[in-house]
């Protein structure tokens, strides 16, 4: 996936942003300059080449996400006519528009070009792809940057683009090439970098024992792969307060003995989005060398039937004093989560945020775009100014207190589940909520109804969409940022 400055070849296709009522060298009606419009524009020659016109909607009305979405809709475009190389024709100064600086606008279009041009293609053959198309920049169409300040701006966009795209290849992998053992090995050995900021540890069999991760062990019973509980450590900056970022890590989720029983349940090997999306932020984070100190936890564990598996109605207790009756054993994310958030506290986090395809409810209230954000006022407010950036959106969703009702049990201390069918998704961040140490910051995003594309679109084809990657790699460096800050500022009163 190249892209590259003032290349020496010539590329067959010229790609034009434009915008409504601004001059454009083809006739061109507005209706094809609207934002998510794409329009060739074949050469009448065999010297003429041929150019595609991006749709960018009102120049006043730009932001970054639609900037992405344009280069994504682009890169996709020419794949699909099997063009293999493209120049980007900017209007020079045009970047920085609604307050875009031209960097930024760069770096936006590279990562929806690069996103664009993902495809998934493990268990292709007769219909693989011949390979991504190359875009050209010239330099003289970014004269407010320099040639250093346009490859960093697209090196940035390069790296949150490849750290997305691996959330992507995990969560689109098969459950049987990527099941709880191979999952917890992989990440073993893909930050096995031999860079001493990096750290990874897996707690298996009897260590989960040890650590009274009863969540964690109920749940993967029925499965013949072990659960795991990953830890992965990075140390930009041990100096910092520890962020432990939590993702769930069902590789596939049949629910247990409340078996589903959809005719097509194929999208239950995504199950494990959450813990993609962490396995993505990491890697931005550890590629990028970030200044950050960050602690990732991702419990992972099949949720199938068997002889073995966990029966409804078994209560389990928790190293907090707590105990749960599992009333539906489909409710099975809820139980790996608290594990992993006792566990960031036994390794001193000052705050947590948990990330996972957990209710199907969520998806219900906000639709496939925008996942819903529970916990700390602060932290969900930092979290969701990100992703309106970033185009990983969010909406924050109420902790009603007085539904924890619903989640009485005649046997145990809580059940994991509510007897209602209304506001299951807050129902799940209660029941999270009870494992958050006293004092420590949280948020919980219920990233269900983001975890997949539905049908083509923009920067993505049908499948995963690596959501949450660049959003809490982008948390976690504005955080240590403010820390850092708030520590210079103390160190000169």
């Amino acid at each position: 996936m190249k892209i590259g400055i003032d290349s020496a070849a010539e590329a067959e296709v010229l790609v034009y942003p434009v915008y409504p009522g601004e001059t454009f060298p083809y006739k061109l009606g507005d209706g094809k300059r609207s934002s998510g419009s794409a329009t060739w524009l074949l050469g009448r020659t065999e010297t003429e080449r041929d150019a595609l016109a991006v749709g960018m909607g009102e120049r006043a009305d730009l932001t970054l996400e639609r900037v992405r979405r344009a280069a994504g809709t682009a890169a996709r475009a020419l794949r699909r006519e099997g063009r293999m190389s493209a120049l980007l024709v900017r209007e020079p100064g045009g970047g920085d528009t609604a307050g875009i600086a031209a960097a930024d606008w760069l770096q936006a279009w590279t990562e929806g070009w690069l996103l664009g041009l993902y495809r998934y293609e493990a268990f292709r053959e007769a219909t693989k792809d011949r390979g991504p198309a190359a875009l050209d920049l010239r330099a003289a169409d970014w004269p407010e940057l320099t040639p250093e300040a346009m490859e960093a701006a697209v090196a940035t966009g390069r790296l949150r683009a490849e750290g997305t795209m691996v959330a992507r290849g995990l969560v689109n992998e098969s459950p049987v090439t990527l099941h709880p053992d191979r999952f917890a090995d992989w990440i073993a050995e893909y930050f096995d970098r031999g860079d001493p900021a990096l750290r990874v540890r897996v707690y298996r069999g009897q260590e989960l024992v040890d650590r009274r991760m009863s969540g964690l062990l109920a749940v993967g019973a029925g499965s013949r792969h072990r659960p795991a509980l990953v830890e992965l450590r990075y140390e930009g900056d041990p100096a910092l307060p520890l962020l432990a970022l939590v993702g769930k890590g069902v590789t596939f989720d049949m629910g247990g003995m409340n078996a589903k029983t959809a005719s097509d349940i194929t999208d239950a090997r995504m199950d494990m989005g959450g813990a993609a999306a962490v396995v993505g932020a990491m890697d931005i984070l550890a590629r990028g060398r970030a200044r950050a100190n960050v602690v990732a936890l991702l419990p992972v564990a099949d949720n199938v039937p068997d002889a073995a598996a966990i029966l409804p109605s078994t209560v389990l207790r928790y190293p907090n004093g707590l105990t749960v009756e599992v009333a539906n054993t489909d409710g099975e994310g809820r139980l790996l989560l608290a594990d992993a958030l006792l566990h960031a506290a036994n390794l001193g986090a000052a705050e947590t945020v948990d990330i996972a395809t957990l209710t199907g409810n969520v998806g219900a209230a906000l639709g496939l775009g925008i996942a819903g954000i529970w916990g700390d006022e602060d932290v969900s407010r930092r979290l969701v100014a990100i992703g309106e950036r970033n185009g990983e959106r969010l909406w924050p969703m109420p902790l009603m207190d007085e539904y924890e009702s619903e989640l009485r049990s005649p046997y145990a201390d809580l059940r994991n589940v509510g007897r209602s069918p209304y506001g299951g998704a807050i129902l799940a961040a209660l029941f999270i909520r009870r494992f958050v140490a006293p004092g420590m910051r949280w948020a919980h995003i219920d990233m269900a109804g983001t975890v997949q594309y539905k049908q083509d679109e923009s920067y993505a084809e049908t499948g995963a969409t690596g959501y949450g990657a660049r959003l809490l790699a982008d948390y976690a460096v504005q955080r240590a940022d403010e820390a850092r800050r708030h520590e210079a500022e103390e160190t000169q009163r």
